[in-house]
């Protein structure tokens, strides 16, 4: 088990060249493949720069490369669009859909007695590690899986593994995976690198994958408080200690520690990124530690038109509703279709406000009704754009124009917020 390539700083800011080096070093290290599957994210993770590390290996590696397979989860196939915008000059034919209700194989199982011993008992079910079976069955000799390390409310830090068996994964994987780390509690899991859910994940690995070409590249991204990105490090290796060394980057870039609780924060979501709360709900989930008790969070959201991306989620989520986790884990035991969809469950408990702060959610194709359905306050977006005018802002404190202060969040899929004494 090897790192190839580590470079990162909390001064480096990484070019295209710099990238396309990196690669070359690593297959100049490891050997050509002569079938390459990647793995990137997919359009929600456009920044990440994991598309164009996708072009650039396509560059050098030519038809050696195979199948790309976004690693979508849960999420929709990515359209023609997407594909051009994040992977241009890739030819379309190249890239595969991942079914996560259908197109999986299962590699094994971690027994009830690890999960119960990694969760301190909070669990105590077995976890199937399952992946779409063209890792397994597709003849490669690289599975080269990019992505970005970033806080993350399931994982506490994303990418690495989690590509591979969320990303890929199967129905029951998935749904496991989000239930046990909500169960276990969102606020013990945010921003941290080796939480039971990760611990569990690396055991598969260890476990299941032998036989498998793995390779992670592992980028950490800043953003400045003008918006500008700079790549503060890239991590290419096939070991559990590539992903640590990226991880603690992204914890000293990646979180904002605030020395007073905002009693309002304005996150803004990209229509480029954010069409879904499913997705947008990053929102709340970064700015959760950082919120003021009987504060309030405002979410422009220009795009939102649905909750759910997976039609049932959707469903669920319209019935259900963000409730608190006590109330979700008893309409789970009380409702066949809630406990079914554990995935979705999941969600509801990390989007709830849990009755400590407001959440206006904003957005465009949403109807008041709608949103005030799910447990959240409607906020007009047309209003709230002209009062909180995102070309204007940049990330921190601001006044608006009636004298209240508010701190607004540009990007919030792209860091972690918290603040030490939220009673204020």
């Amino acid at each position: 088990m090897t790192t190839y390539y580590a470079n990162g700083s909390l001064t480096t800011s990484l070019t295209t060249e710099d990238l396309k080096a990196a690669l070359s070093s690593t297959f100049e290290q490891i050997g050509l493949p002569e079938r390459a599957l990647i793995l990137p994210p997919d359009a929600t993770r456009f920044f990440s720069r994991a598309g164009e590390l996708t072009v650039l290996s396509h560059e050098l590696l030519g038809k050696r490369v195979t199948d790309i397979m976004p690693a979508l989860g849960t999420h929709s196939p990515m359209k023609p669009e997407q594909l051009n915008h994040m992977f241009p000059g890739v030819p379309h034919d190249l890239f595969r859909p991942h079914f996560w209700r259908e197109d999986v194989v299962t590699l094994g199982t971690v027994s009830a007695e690890y999960v119960s011993q990694v969760t301190g008992g909070v669990y105590e079910k077995p976890w199937k590690a399952q992946v779409n079976r063209l890792l397994r069955d597709g003849g490669h000799d690289m599975i080269f899986s990019i992505g970005q390390v970033v806080p993350h409310e399931v994982i506490g830090m994303a990418n690495y593994n989690k590509n591979i068996f969320v990303g890929t994964g199967g129905q029951e994987g998935i749904n496991e995976s989000h239930f046990l780390s909500a169960v276990y509690g969102i606020e013990q899991t945010l921003g941290r690198a080796n939480t039971p859910l990760r611990q569990i994940l690396n055991y598969a690995q260890e476990q299941f994958c032998s036989e498998m070409p793995l390779l992670y590249a592992l980028t950490v991204i800043q953003q400045m408080p003008d918006g500008t990105l700079h790549t503060r490090g890239l991590y290419i290796g096939d070991d559990h200690q590539t992903f640590f060394d990226a991880a603690e980057l992204a914890k000293q870039v990646n979180i904002t520690h605030l020395d007073r609780a905002p009693k309002h924060v304005v996150a803004y979501l990209d229509p480029s990124e954010f069409k879904s709360t499913w997705l947008g709900n990053k929102a709340i989930y970064r700015s959760r530690l950082a919120i003021a008790d009987g504060g309030r969070l405002t979410v422009l959201a220009p795009a939102v038109e649905e909750f759910g991306e997976d039609p049932e989620i959707d469903r669920l989520i319209r019935k259900y509703g963000y409730r608190t986790k006590a109330e979700i884990l008893d309409l789970v035991r009380e409702n066949e279709d809630l406990a079914a969809n554990p995935s979705a469950a999941a969600h509801l408990v990390h989007g709830s406000h849990e009755n400590r702060f407001e959440v206006v959610y904003a957005a465009g194709h949403l109807s008041r009704e709608e949103i005030e359905s799910v447990n959240y306050s409607a906020g007009d977006l047309e209003q709230l754009l002209k009062k909180y005018d995102i070309r204007s802002l940049s990330d921190g404190w601001h006044l608006d124009s009636e004298g209240e202060e508010f701190y607004f969040l540009q990007n919030p899929a792209l860091g972690l917020w918290q603040a030490e004494n939220l009673s204020g």
